[in-house]
């Protein structure tokens, strides 16, 4: 067990990015409240160096420049774990950006691990066992203040990480693979958040395809009556009523209510006569039709389109042996869309590699291969 710093004043965060400034690396990890909260946001970020990490509380720091600022560094390391859903957030709340990060879950399957989960990395390359409680891996991170078992679990994320990475940029250099992983990383620090589209969510909706036009309108008042909500209550959607309660209701909305499973208290009153009037909305608004897809005329014929599948099956078993000599997912080793373009028109293979889903470490290591593939195709 390393030390751990809880930081919630701006002096102590401008002190410990001070002390971290000074490391060749830093990892970084977040805990955040979406299973909890209509918004979600980061409620604590860990980082740690050497034997000590910091748990920082961002809902009692008024000032979080100087944690953007160490993000941004160039020349220091950050080290993530599955670092996209992070990066994204950090853009999201605050506007960060991090420089010269490095993910060990992408750097662990590219070394051939198939589990890929923190635990499993750590335990595999690291010799590192973390015992997680259930409990705290879905606790409402929002709540102050934090137990003392709660900043061990947030700080045991960050304390082994340095370790695998020394271990995995071993192995990554024995393989010739550490540039692939870099490349890989580069991209991941573009990643952003994208908001989402709230007004048109419910054509996602499982179940939402098989509703007639007026069951859409339906679905559509009661998902605004459950945004509403959830927003009133500060939970998620789906904890307030699940989706496949409302295609439900949707299908069937003379349905009695006290016989619906996932209402919940909207199944009696008071609250059952808001969902009503939500259903009644939906009733007497116009008929909602799906938008059609755009589908662009295709130019090629049936046989081409045979001839289409098969040399799409032929580039996926050639992308398959690579992966196996390699002992690594298929999947890593070249873009799928690359390969369904690929087969359509073999003839653009020159264009195909500086496309912008293939990696340069990907076209320096596969094009001649792939060239060799594509010219045995018909």
């Amino acid at each position: 067990m390393g030390q751990i710093e809880f930081i919630d004043t701006d002096g102590g965060l401008a002190e410990a990015v001070g002390l971290l400034s000074y490391e060749r690396c830093v990892a970084v990890d977040m805990e955040s409240n979406g299973f909890f909260r209509y918004h979600e946001r980061i409620c604590l970020v860990q980082l740690a160096a050497g034997n000590t990490a910091f748990v920082v509380d961002p809902l009692a720091i008024d000032d979080l420049r100087p944690l953007g600022v160490l993000l941004a560094n160039g020349s220091l390391e950050k080290l993530f774990h599955a670092a996209g859903n992070d990066v994204r957030s950090l853009h999201r709340d605050w506007g960060f950006r991090v420089d010269n990060l490095f993910d060990t879950r992408i750097a662990a399957a590219f070394v051939g691990s198939t589990q890929l989960g923190m635990q499993a990395v750590l335990k595999e390359h690291a010799g590192v066992e973390l015992a997680k409680s259930r409990n705290l891996q879905r606790s409402d991170w929002t709540l102050r203040p934090l137990r003392p078992e709660a900043l061990i679990y947030a700080a045991d994320d960050v304390l082994h990480l340095s370790r695998v990475r020394e271990v995995l940029d071993e192995k990554l250099r024995e393989l010739s693979r550490l540039e692939w992983v870099m490349e890989e990383c580069v991209r991941l620090q573009d990643a952003r958040y994208a908001p989402p589209d709230r007004e048109m969510a419910f054509f996602s909706i499982k179940g939402s395809r098989e509703l007639s036009e007026k069951g859409l309108a339906i679905l559509r008042s009661l998902c605004h009556f459950r945004d509403q909500e959830a927003r009133r209550l500060d939970r998620p959607v789906f904890k307030v009523v699940p989706d496949a309660t409302l295609v439900q209701l949707s299908a069937d909305p003379t349905c009695e209510l006290s016989n619906i499973k996932g209402l919940g208290r909207f199944a009696r009153p008071p609250s059952s006569r808001a969902l009503k009037d939500a259903i009644d909305s939906g009733l007497k608004s116009e008929p909602v039709k799906r938008p059609e897809r755009v589908m662009t005329e295709d130019p090629l014929g049936p046989e081409e389109r045979k001839r289409v599948e098969v040399r799409l099956r032929s580039l996926k078993e050639w992308r398959n042996q690579v992966g196996e000599d390699l002992g690594l997912n298929p999947g890593l080793l070249w873009p799928a869309v690359s390969l369904e373009r690929l087969a359509r028109y073999p003839e653009s293979l020159e264009a195909e590699l500086d496309s912008a889903e293939v990696r340069e470490w990907q076209q320096r290591e596969f094009s001649a291969s792939l060239q060799q593939a594509v010219a045995t195709l018909g």
